[in-house]
């Protein structure tokens, strides 16, 4: 598969990288047949995520997005597979159930430990491959590479979370991937707004941002995981919700607008 199945990658002008690894809703044919008829609605996707931050891109951000649905390979997830919440429920590198623990494949037809390797070196590694190129080439121009891993997910999974999740669920991997003061500012942004909001909570950030994260090396990371009521229906077919969409994004730009702002553009 050529890269350019694998991801969109959009440069822009300001030293900013919006990251969306869950957003890709393809699937290649010799996995979807394998899939069973509920897997196939990829009700875990972080859907309309690259509709939702297209302001980031008219701004001058750079935008890489998946193609790939999560369900053929999670590149938020180590490449060995280690879990990055030990003890509590998440899904793996290569999913076999979904957020509820419901099985995504038809008896007998997950795939082994050679197909996990394989989807790993044709669809893992050249996101990640751009990703780490990308901030590099962003450091090397402004001096400071910023990235923020944009996510979504619906409000309640009572599998992973207990309750209600709040709107704003902002992770620097416990303070590790991004300035105190940075963090700060975006945090301040969140909590002044109409929402609920949290910091490094149930969500500190998963691979992408602990990985690349590099305070001390000039790169910044925090990822949103945001509650998709805030901008859709969380029932199928997931319908985008502009009204909505259109609230929420006064105060995402606001945060991104502080993370430009604390980086000196």
């Amino acid at each position: 598969m050529a890269t350019e199945e694998v991801y969109n990658l959009h440069r822009g002008r300001l030293p900013l990288l919006v990251s969306i690894p869950h957003g890709g809703t393809d699937v290649p044919a010799a996995i979807a047949t394998r899939l069973t008829e509920h897997a196939r609605i990829l009700p875990d996707t972080d859907w309309h995520v690259e509709r939702l931050y297209a302001f980031a891109r008219d701004m001058g951000a750079s935008v890489l997005a998946a193609r790939l649905s999560r369900y053929v390979i999670d590149l938020n997830r180590p490449r060995d597979g280690q879990s990055l919440y030990p003890g509590q429920a998440t899904t793996g590198l290569v999913p076999t159930t979904d957020f509820d623990g419901v099985a995504l494949y038809r008896p007998g037809q997950g795939p082994g430990d050679a197909e996990i390797a394989t989807r790993v070196t044709a669809y893992w590694a050249p996101y990640h491959d751009a990703l780490a190129a990308h901030l590099d080439e962003l450091r090397a121009r402004h001096g400071v590479a910023l990235l923020w891993d944009a996510h979504s997910i619906r409000s309640r999974v009572p599998r992973l979370f207990d309750g209600t999740l709040p709107d704003f669920n902002l992770g620097t991997n416990g303070g590790a991937s991004a300035d105190a003061a940075l963090t700060e500012r975006v945090h301040a942004v969140a909590r002044a707004a109409p929402y609920t909001t949290a910091l490094n909570g149930r969500f500190k950030g998963g691979h992408i941002t602990r990985s690349y994260g590099r305070p001390s090396a000039g790169v910044h990371a925090i990822q949103l995981e945001l509650a998709q009521a805030t901008y859709m229906d969380e029932a199928p077919p997931y319908a985008y919700r502009p009204e909505r969409a259109t609230r929420v994004h006064a105060p995402i730009r606001a945060m991104i607008e502080a993370s430009l702002d604390w980086s000196g553009t």
